[in-house]
């Protein structure tokens, strides 16, 4: 953290910032009194989660400054819902017939990316479907959504003529060149395993069973992600896994909340699964190599497997070239796996800090996302965490390897503390050139006021504010009655991003469950200047998913590592967008490719977009 010399104490009217420092030191102190009477109360499991295996000495915390500079105040910036005018009229369908079986309360995610190669962010939405023995509303069943952009922010529905109008119980997506032919392909997961989709002219053909990437047909996968597991030019498939689970399973478990009526379990009723490598071997081919690998994870005791599987996000840690991969795990510890640099994996998570909470606990963690939100080129991974947990905020100040949990320092600790958080992204939402952070919540439960009046099943999305270097905080919980429709209350579940009308800002979608999604446009208009950077690797990953790109401007240094796999089940597009604030002129744009070679750009004006080839 930032150490500067004490100031006078703030106004009262500058206080609000620094209520989460107090507040999270009277958290500490009052964890271990909450713990318990929440496990005397025994109908509240979301209170009551705990470690399956004895955590270590949690890493050294950073001590925080013990005050700020003077509060800046987040600038006027609404987002405005337009999913009716942008076309979009899909809506996710559970299955739920009043049975409560787990998976219809997890879902779903979804997709921007690039359909046509025409440099417009299109748009899927995965979807559950009907139950097989359920008495089916009349009518198609359901099936994903594809929805083409016109350059403008608004959609036209193409599903069936690309071929996706297929029903399946899916979870999230993964999109990707996995072929090399230029094309982008989708991977879904979901309730019986992976469906895989390659895009051909006519648009996609499901290749699941020859390509190898079903996975286990009892399986329950969620999160995944194409990236360069083992350096050789093409993508591999990393694929989450949740618990093990069945109808039959979770009826014989048959929780409740109050002794009478059925409720969507805890994960720690179930056990755990397994995390899958499948390893290109061309022609779109795969093998499954997670056991060489390393990613079989289990309880060193029982040989279960540890992980409950449900964010996902690859960054090269330590800088070296090899893509690392970091699992959030829900109620067991979180991993981190440190690529060796041939395809195989060490899992660092304890010891990197990165497993445990600061109190040394698992956390009921869901999404995820990597940022440089300081500038100062410090790693964060950010976990969106279950109701009652803070959102956790791991930076790795020093060494690369060894983070420290800064959630309460850096302003994130008693703003999210209440909400059940899903999908979490770092974006510029502002264009100031600092990462600002973004949440959006739901809960479980349709009822779950009636037995936890702090609960409500709908809640506001959140957005924090990146308040600066000089601040002794990164961020501020930005007003709700100052960021228009992006707080209304919603059963939030998967999130993207995109500049969905050109106009450089980015834009958010929020997936909810069982319902419509959340298309809202970001209506800044600071005038702060912009640059976005659209790769094209040479070889088969044209868009050079593991790159990394530096910019310089105005004296201030921001990193951007490229890669579509982040937040809750989701994909966001895959370009850099740099906020540059009022500086009009970069004095340095570095890729570094995934092939670790270095290409040096010219900028030659700003607040455009600009495409950049691989030499």
């Amino acid at each position: 953290m930032r150490q500067t010399p004490p100031p006078a104490p703030p106004a009262p009217e500058e206080q609000a910032p620094l209520d989460d420092a107090v507040i999270g030191k009277a958290f500490r102190g009052s964890l271990l009194a909450l713990v318990v009477l929440a496990m005397v109360g025994g109908v509240a499991w979301w209170l009551t989660r705990a470690p399956d295996a004895p955590p270590p000495t949690p890493a050294e915390t950073v001590t925080p400054p013990s005050v700020r500079a003077k509060a800046a105040t987040a600038p006027e910036v609404r987002f405005s819902d337009v999913t009716a005018a942008a076309g979009i009229t899909w809506r996710h369908v559970t299955g739920a017939t009043g049975q409560k079986w787990l998976p219809e309360t997890m879902g779903p995610g979804c997709a921007f990316f690039d359909l046509e190669d025409d440099g417009d962010p299109d748009l899927l939405l995965v979807n559950g479907t009907w139950w097989p023995d359920a008495q089916a509303p009349a009518g198609p069943p359901p099936t994903p959504a594809l929805y083409r952009n016109d350059g403008t922010g608004r959609f036209e529905d193409v599903t069936q003529a690309f071929g996706l109008d297929v029903s399946f119980y899916g979870m999230g997506v993964a999109v990707g060149d996995a072929d090399g032919d230029g094309d982008r392909d989708l991977c879904f997961t979901g309730v019986g395993g992976n469906r895989l989709f390659r895009r051909e002219p006519e648009g996609f053909v499901e290749v699941t069973g020859e390509a190898g990437v079903a996975g286990d047909p009892e399986s329950w996968t969620t999160s995944a992600g194409f990236f360069d597991a083992d350096r050789d030019g093409d993508l591999d498939l990393f694929v989450c896994a949740y618990v093990r689970w069945s109808r039959e399973l979770d009826r014989e478990i048959n929780y409740t909340l109050d002794g009478t009526h059925r409720a969507f379990g805890p994960p720690k009723n179930y056990e755990g699964s397994f995390c899958r490598l499948y390893r290109n071997e061309g022609g779109l081919r795969f093998s499954d190599v997670s056991e060489a690998a390393g990613l079989l994870v289990r309880n060193a005791d029982t040989g279960v497997p540890v992980s409950k599987a449900l964010g996902l996000a690859f960054v090269d840690v330590g800088g070296d070239g090899a893509i690392d991969v970091f699992v959030a795990n829900d109620t067991t510890p979180n991993f981190l796996f440190k690529n060796r640099g041939d395809g195989t994996f060490e899992e660092v998570g304890s010891r990197s800090g990165v497993a445990y909470d600061a109190q040394g606990n698992s956390t009921g963690a869901m999404g995820v996302d990597v940022g440089d939100p300081r500038n100062d080129g410090a790693l964060a991974i950010v976990v969106g965490n279950f109701a009652n947990e803070m959102t956790s905020l791991y930076v790795a100040p020093r060494d690369p390897w060894r983070f420290s949990d800064e959630t309460i320092a850096e302003g994130l600790g008693a703003p999210s503390r209440q909400a059940l958080k899903f999908g979490v992204l770092f974006l510029d939402y502002d264009l100031d050139g600092r990462l600002d952070f973004f949440q959006t919540n739901g809960h479980l439960e349709e009822e779950i006021e009636k037995v936890q009046r702090s609960q409500k099943y709908r809640q506001p999305s959140q957005l924090f504010w990146n308040l600066g270097p000089q601040a002794r905080a990164s961020f501020g919980e930005v007003p709700r009655d100052k960021v228009g429709d992006l707080s209304r209350p919603v059963v939030g579940r998967g999130a993207a991003y995109a500049d969905i009308d050109g106009d450089g800002d980015l834009d958010l979608l929020i997936m909810q469950c069982g319902d419509l999604p959340l298309l809202l446009r970001n209506e800044q208009a600071l005038g702060h200047h912009w640059l976005r950077v659209r790769l094209v690797g040479r070889g088969p990953d044209r868009d050079a998913l593991g790159a990394t790109v530096t910019l310089r401007a105005g004296g201030v240094t921001q990193r951007r590592w490229i890669s579509a796999t982040r937040s809750y089940l989701s994909q966001v597009e895959p370009w850099a967008t740099f906020g540059l604030g009022p500086q009009a002129v970069v004095e340095a744009l570095e890729v570094r490719w995934p092939d670790g070679t270095r290409q040096q750009v010219a900028v030659e004006a700003v607040d455009r977009t600009l495409s950049v080839s691989q030499k």
